[in-house]
C-alpha cells in the first residue's frame, strides 16, 4: 500500500469530554503529578467560533478546535493558524474568540497580538477573574537536550484535556510552516493540540506545539502521528513579552543575502551579498559561511535563528568563512532589524 506523508498543522473541531483531568496519575511520582496537575491548570481550549449544534445539544457538549496555555493575568499563547478564519474571502486573525478552561469556564478572550513568524498569538481574557486559571506558566531559557522526556496537554481530536508523552528528538527541525527552528518530538499528538505547551518531567515550558506529520492513505485521513514539533520555549516567550508590552522585538542582523552552493559533494551556506554589519566586517560576496561562533552554518535557516535565539543587536560574533582555499575569522558587530 502506497502512502504519501505531509507536514500538517494541528487544527480540528471536536467534542470536548465533560469533566477535568484528575489531580494525581496512578503509578507517577509526587514531582512528575504535579507537573501534569499544573500543567493540566494551565492548558486552554480553543473554542470553535460558530459551532454547529443545536442550543439544547450545546448544553451537554463544547466544540473544539485547538489548544492554548496561560502565563499570567489573563494573557495565554496559542497558535496562529489554530484561530485564523476566513471571513469574505480573506483569512482574518479575530480580534475576540472564545475559550474553554479545564474548569469548564466558558470565557471571552481578546488579541493582543500575532507573529506570524513564530505562527503564535497572544490573547488576553476578559470579564469575571475569579473564573480565571490560577495555573501560569513561564517558557524557561535553556534547551531541552535530546532524548529528554516531555509531556503536553492539549485537546486532540477535540477530546481532553488530555496529557501525551515522549522524548525530545533532533531540535533544529525545518518545516514549510514555520520561518523558525521547530523541536522533533516523538510524541503521540492529532489535530487539536496545535498550540498547547510542550512540558518537562518538572512541568517547565520548553514550547508551543505546532504541527504533525500526517500521513495519508488510500484507507482514508490520519489526523494523528508520533512525530510533533514545537516551537522552541525561549524564542516563544521572548515574542510572547513582546506583544503584550505593545512592542516590536529588536532582533539581531547580519547583512548577508545568503544562496547554497555545493562544494565537495556537499552542500553548503554562502553569501551572495554582504551589507551593513557584513560588509563593514570584511565579509565578501562569495564567501562560503562554515560557522557563527562554535555553531556550524549548514542551513540559512539555521543561522537566522541563531541570530534570533541567541544574539542581541551590537553583540559582537565571531563568523568562520571559506575565502577560496583559506579559512578566515571576521568579528561582526550586529545591527538591528
Amino acid at each position: 500500500m502506497e502512502a504519501t506523508e505531509r507536514i500538517t498543522l494541528l487544527v480540528v473541531v471536536g467534542v470536548v469530554l465533560l469533566g477535568t483531568m484528575p489531580g494525581t496519575v496512578q503509578g507517577a511520582d509526587d514531582a512528575l503529578s504535579r507537573a501534569i496537575k499544573g500543567a493540566t491548570g494551565a492548558t486552554i481550549g480553543i473554542l470553535q467560533q460558530s459551532p454547529d449544534v443545536p442550543s439544547e445539544a450545546s448544553k451537554a457538549h463544547f466544540t473544539v478546535r485547538a489548544s492554548g496555555v496561560h502565563l499570567r493575568d489573563g494573557f495565554f499563547v496559542t497558535a496562529r493558524h489554530a484561530v485564523r478564519r476566513e471571513q469574505g474571502g480573506q483569512t482574518v486573525i479575530p480580534k475576540e474568540i472564545t475559550v474553554l478552561t479545564t474548569e469548564l469556564y466558558e470565557l471571552p478572550a481578546v488579541l493582543t497580538g500575532v507573529n506570524d513568524f513564530l505562527d503564535i498569538a497572544v490573547y488576553q481574557l476578559i470579564g469575571n477573574k475569579t473564573s480565571w486559571p490560577t495555573a501560569t506558566t513561564q517558557f524557561v531559557d535553556r534547551e531541552p537536550e535530546a532524548g529528554e522526556e516531555v509531556f503536553t496537554v492539549g485537546y486532540p481530536l477535540g477530546w481532553g484535556p488530555t496529557v501525551a508523552f515522549g522524548r525530545v528528538g533532533n531540535l533544529n527541525t525545518f518545516l514549510a510552516t514555520a520561518e523558525s527552528r521547530l523541536i522533533q518530538v516523538d510524541m503521540a499528538a492529532c489535530s487539536g493540540n496545535s498550540g498547547g505547551g510542550l512540558f518537562t518531567s518538572k512541568g517547565e515550558a520548553l514550547g508551543v506545539v505546532h504541527a504533525i506529520i500526517q500521513t495519508e492513505t488510500v484507507q482514508g485521513e490520519r489526523r494523528c502521528s508520533r512525530m510533533a514539533f514545537a516551537v522552541p520555549g525561549r524564542l516563544v516567550q521572548r515574542m510572547v513579552n513582546a506583544l503584550i508590552e505593545g512592542r516590536v522585538p529588536e532582533f539581531s542582523t547580519l547583512g548577508i543575502r545568503m544562496t547554497a552552493v555545493k562544494r565537495g559533494g556537499r552542500w553548503r551556506v554562502a553569501v551572495a551579498k554582504a551589507t551593513g554589519p557584513a560588509k563593514e566586517g570584511g565579509i565578501k560576496k562569495g564567501d562560503m559561511l562554515l560557522a557563527i561562533e562554535d555553531m556550524e552554518i549548514t542551513t540559512a535557516a539555521q543561522l537566522k535563528t541563531y541570530l534570533m535565539e541567541r544574539t542581541v543587536p551590537s553583540q559582537r560574533v565571531a563568523i568562520r568563512v571559506l575565502r577560496g582555499e583559506t579559512e578566515h575569522i571576521f568579528s561582526i558587530t550586529l545591527g538591528s532589524s
